[in-house]
């Protein structure tokens, strides 16, 4: 340990002030737990290193289910949009996503003032070093300069910046993200107590400055008319203003061309990179070599902020030398005289394997030590935020005592975010999607408040105020649901020519309104002009009626395979079991499951390696235990 230059007692310390830091902190603070969160530079709070966006496909998903928690993710980019579109409209509802564009120095500077002003939240920079564990127990952390600070729990997010070092061509850096100091002494303070590591990458694109491109060869993308706020504490009334566009353009052969020229010049295909990248976010390198036969690739142009020239060519992340860079962007149409004001580049950074984690995210061999975010093996800002505000539940949880909080997979994509990094064996950053999602009708992106709300109130993040509007809510859209379906609507010719003039089949008899809110040309905006009893409802509620009675089918399918999950997860296995010793286990399964010690046969069920019949020989020893 390092000689002790001072030190100081509080209760929780958050290593990181990234999207993941500032959930954790936030969440430990506003719990009454005096917290301090160490960050490499303070400039550095809920930096945007990357694309200038929060949200997206089932990115949205995480931000909204954030916010029903208590978190500040989604408040934060309401205050900084500066334009938003709901993915995916096309498509039914489990799969919309919203998605804005943030105004990068707004969005962290807006974050940084919610940190300092929290009270019991202490922001402070300066490196952590070295963790204090001792039986086993997390006593604390070390400062670089010699500071101890001893805290009943500690949460680490250190991001992307864990001996960190970034790549263009032959050239490396060996800083974090934007050219920010990387964290060059944990790591070895993790080895020393156990911790098994890792080694990723990931990559940014250049950024263009917007004077020198012409936006004439590009197609415009404007935001929605009507903005969906990401925040349900936030009134929509307020989220009006002019909204800045983007644009759509496409790389070609001649720009595949340059690019297949250079491989050799490419960290990547040279062999100087060690980590491994993420497979849904390839760099333009990557894009040519895996997918040969494509002849153009999408990219978008996307502006970084009100108060600046620099635009993100989001698709075209790269770590090929400068010279190269300037040559292939200026192939793409309205790229042509491009002038690059930060050149694209590759980063590597150190992370654990996730799967030394609980779901709690608390590590499963060091008591009182949480992780979140890119630290944890993950990609991207959202699923950063989603793993900071459990973690900090957790860890204030911990300190106070109390259960922690899990949710599962059948109740967010949180759930399935925590549950896929510590029961599945992540090789590259791990990247949310709605295909992960098993039951992704009923964890739609418009519904995370009705799902979730009550565990962040349970918790102590959610206000009263805002769980009796979740309860009204609820009650509004129960009694809509009702009046539907025990409304009847006769076959006069006002219904018949309504349903003729929206190509809809005539009535034969009475039909309650929720069957007509059923057909396909139908819903219940629709179905306005023909129900005279119809209240004044919110939107939101009017959303949630309509989707409730369209889709009624389905969703009940979904929620009989949500009680089939459930009985597997409720049948709890003990950490005392030794798996070697049962009968009828195949040898790969007893190793997979003494190593990785599932709490639930539903989690033993997920582990790599372990098959049904190894799930039934369990289901058999537990029956033979009760």
């Amino acid at each position: 340990m390092r000689d002790i230059t001072f030190s100081e007692n509080v209760d929780v310390v958050v290593v990181g002030a990234g999207h993941a830091g500032c959930e954790a902190a936030l969440a430990c603070a506003r719990l009454g737990l005096n917290t301090v969160i160490f960050t490499v530079s303070i400039n550095s709070v809920a930096l945007m290193p990357c694309n200038p966006n929060i949200g997206g496909s089932s990115k949205g998903h995480l931000v909204r289910e954030i916010d029903a928690l208590g978190g500040q993710m989604g408040k934060n980019i309401d205050k900084t949009y500066i334009q938003s579109r709901m993915l995916n409209v096309s498509k039914g509802p489990a799969v919309h996503s919203l998605r804005a564009q943030a105004d990068k120095a707004s969005y962290s500077s807006s974050m940084r003032q919610v940190l300092e002003n929290q009270e019991n939240l202490f922001l402070k920079q300066g490196e952590v070093c070295e963790l204090i564990v001792e039986d086993g127990i997390v006593k604390g952390v070390m400062t670089f300069t010699g500071g101890a600070y001893y805290a009943k729990a500690v949460v680490l997010c250190t991001g992307t910046y864990l001996n960190a070092r970034c790549l263009t061509g032959e050239a490396i850096t060996y800083t974090g993200p934007n050219g920010l100091m990387a964290a060059t002494h944990l790591t070895a303070s993790l080895k020393e107590n156990g911790v098994e590591m890792f080694r990723f990458k990931t990559g940014t694109p250049a950024r263009i400055d917007r004077r020198s491109i012409d936006f004439s060869r590009m197609e415009e993308q404007k935001g929605d008319e009507n903005v969906v706020p990401f925040s349900f504490s936030t009134d929509p009334e307020t989220l009006t203003r002019e909204q800045v566009s983007c644009y759509l353009t496409y790389t070609n052969e001649e720009t595949h061309k340059i690019i297949r020229e250079n491989l050799d010049r490419s960290p990547i295909y040279a062999g100087v990179i060690e980590g491994t990248g993420p497979r849904y976010c390839p760099s333009i390198e990557d894009k040519v070599v895996r997918f040969a036969d494509k002849k153009r690739h999408q990219l978008f142009v996307e502006p970084e902020g009100l108060n600046t020239n620099e635009m993100y060519i989001s698709g075209m992340s790269s770590s090929l030398p400068e010279d190269v860079q300037r040559k292939m962007y200026r192939t793409v149409p309205g790229l042509e005289n491009c002038r690059i004001m930060r050149s694209a580049y590759a980063i590597e950074y150190d992370c654990i394997n996730p799967m030394q984690l609980k779901h709690s995210l608390e590590f499963k061999k060091i008591k009182g030590l949480f992780a979140a975010g890119q630290f944890n093996g993950s990609s991207g800002y959202e699923e950063a935020g989603a793993q900071g505000i459990i973690a900090g539940i957790n860890a204030a949880m911990y300190c106070l005592g109390k259960d922690p909080l899990i949710i599962d997979r059948s109740e967010g994509y949180i759930g399935v975010l925590i549950d896929d990094l510590v029961t599945k064996e992540t090789k590259e950053p791990y990247r949310m999607m709605t295909s992960r999602a098993e039951y992704r009708l009923l964890l739609r992106q418009d519904n995370a408040d009705l799902r979730l709300r009550k565990k962040g109130y349970e918790v102590g993040l959610v206000s009263r105020e805002d769980y009796d509007a979740l309860i009204r809510k609820e009650h509004m859209i129960a009694d809509e649901i009702e009046r539907l379906k025990t409304t009847y609507i006769g076959n006069n010719s006002k219904v018949q020519n309504f349903l003729k003039e929206m190509g809809s089949s005539p009535l034969k008899s009475g039909s309650p309104l929720s069957e007509l809110i059923c057909r396909p040309e139908l819903d219940y905006e629709l179905i306005a002009p023909i129900d005279e009893s119809r209240p004044d409802l919110p939107a939101d509620v009017r959303q949630q009626v309509n989707i409730n009675i369209k889709y009624e089918g389905y969703i009940q399918r979904q929620e009989r395979q949500v009680a089939a999950f459930k009985k597997l997860e409720n049948k709890r296995l003990s950490d005392s079991i030794e798996y070697s010793s049962i009968k009828g286990l195949r040898l790969e399964a007893a190793q997979k499951l003494d190593m990785f010690k599932p709490v639930s046969i539903g989690q033993a069920s997920r582990i790599s390696g372990v098959s049904p019949a190894d799930i039934s020989v369990l289901l058999v020893y537990l029956g033979s235990k009760e």
